[in-house]
């Protein structure tokens, strides 16, 4: 995959701004994509694990959904506190640490026997991982202005698709191939192997990531001058600077409401798409793999084509909605499958996921065009926390719904519905704030 074309004419572009813009692309995303790619895998791997792991260490579904979502709770609890040490310290090292230590506790993983030891090393690995994607998206505010950053971004989150591509069939793979190899389970060695590469690139990133245009030694003074008039003159034009006005501003909040909806059905995907094509007659956990990978190779398509339409209309919010909604008509058709049509249950997942996980990426232009500054610290790590306690609640409301009446259909009803909420909500913010 190539790194987008961030070169969108502005006003007095000249080929060294141009040139500037390139090598950030190819210099900065390629590595923020890989660390996101593993940071994603790590993270909802967890769903091919109940594939084997429930049935070998007798967990309910309600257990399951539990241990998957409590990573969320300490996740909220130090997302903000980590993005103003990120300010404080620098994206090169806070991210770099943010990805060792996640690796680490994604592997201990492998060891967990009892119900209390899942549901810890999975706080514990929420608490490890807070702040990386905000804290990613403040750093592309430091480096690209809101015209070209809404590409920049949905690069970065196109690995959340690639790593569906490459996560199902890998976790498919490990569960299958390496079960019962040097006495673990498939699910042990699952966690080992995807653990691994974020403790690797951690270090990469420690190495080779400049935290500001002004450290990156590959960029001519010429080239750091005009990045600099850039992002000076977009700062100077947004509203909100203050640090804390980011945490009260009702604007913000109204956002992380809005991402809250959009969140809740992203990973009310992420995490038991792999239930719901095994519910829909695919009883091979490699089959269960490889036909999970094909909702994200169309979700990958729809990020790029929508992110350079968005910038390019500057229709933030259209753009936004446009796909929240598609996200909700492929629950809806997968929830009328009922489990018992693997065709029409794999077309609802390919429009789910597809529009979900565009409208996600998409979403960030919108905070990102008023906040500023120790603002921007702040108010993305509180929309970011704030949305992602709906990965808590996914889980869990979908394991209790699923215990319940035995299936996901009513589960994912109920998906769909919040998803037209935060497009109802998203109305409420003003165009002429977002839509530039």
């Amino acid at each position: 995959m190539t790194t987008p074309d961030t070169t969108t004419e502005l006003p007095g572009d000249t080929g060294i701004r141009n040139r500037a813009y390139r090598k950030i692309g190819w210099r900065l995303l390629p590595l923020l994509f890989l660390a996101y790619v593993f940071s994603y895998v790590d993270r909802v791997n967890i769903g091919f694990a109940q594939l084997q792991m429930s049935e070998d260490l007798g967990f309910s579904a309600a257990v399951y959904g539990l241990g998957a979502g409590i990573f969320f709770i300490g996740y909220f609890l130090f997302e903000i506190p980590s993005n103003l040490l990120l300010q404080k310290y620098g994206a090169r090292v806070w991210i770099a640490r943010i990805m060792i230590s996640w690796g680490i506790l994604s592997a201990l993983l492998m060891v967990t026997q009892e119900a209390w030891q899942f549901y810890l090393i999975r706080f514990l690995l929420g608490v490890a991982e807070a702040g990386f994607f905000p804290g990613v998206i403040l750093y592309l505010t430091y480096w690209y202005p809101n015209a070209r950053r809404a590409r920049a971004t949905a690069f970065f989150f196109t690995a959340v698709a690639f790593a569906g591509v490459v996560g199902g069939p890998l976790s498919g793979w490990a569960l299958t191939a390496l079960d019962g190899a040097k006495g673990l389970y498939g699910w042990q060695w699952m966690f080992l192997i995807e653990g691994i590469p974020a403790v690797l690139l951690g270090i990469a990133v420690l190495i080779w990531l400049p935290s500001v245009p002004a450290k990156a030694k590959w960029l001519t003074t010429e080239e750091k001058t005009v990045v600099q008039d850039d992002l000076s003159a977009e700062d100077t034009a947004k509203p909100v600077h203050s640090t804390w006005a980011g945490l009260k501003d009702p604007k913000v909040l109204l956002l992380a409401a809005i991402y809250f909806c959009f969140v809740l059905g992203s990973y009310g995907i992420a995490f038991w798409l792999p239930q719901v094509i095994k519910g829909a007659g695919v009883s091979d956990f490699l089959q269960v793999g490889l036909l999970s990978a094909i909702p994200w190779s169309a979700a990958i398509v729809l990020m790029v084509v929508a992110a350079k339409s968005s910038d390019k209309t500057r229709k933030r919010r259209l753009h936004v909605g446009g796909a929240a909604v598609l996200g909700a008509a492929g629950l809806f058709i997968v929830s009328a499958a009922g489990g018992g049509h693997l065709i029409l249950t794999m077309i609802g997942l390919v429009l789910a996921t597809a529009g979900v996980f565009t409208a996600l990426p998409l979403f960030w232009s919108l905070p990102t065009a008023f906040l500023a500054g120790g603002a921007a610290a702040v108010g993305l790590a509180t929309i970011n926390s704030i949305g992602n306690l709906a990965g808590f609640v996914a889980n869990y409301m979908v394991g209790w719904i699923t215990t319940l009446t035995g299936s996901t259909t009513w589960a994912t009803v109920v998906l769909a519905v919040v998803l037209l909420l935060g497009v109802g909500l998203m109305l409420k913010v003003p165009s002429k704030l977002v839509d530039r």
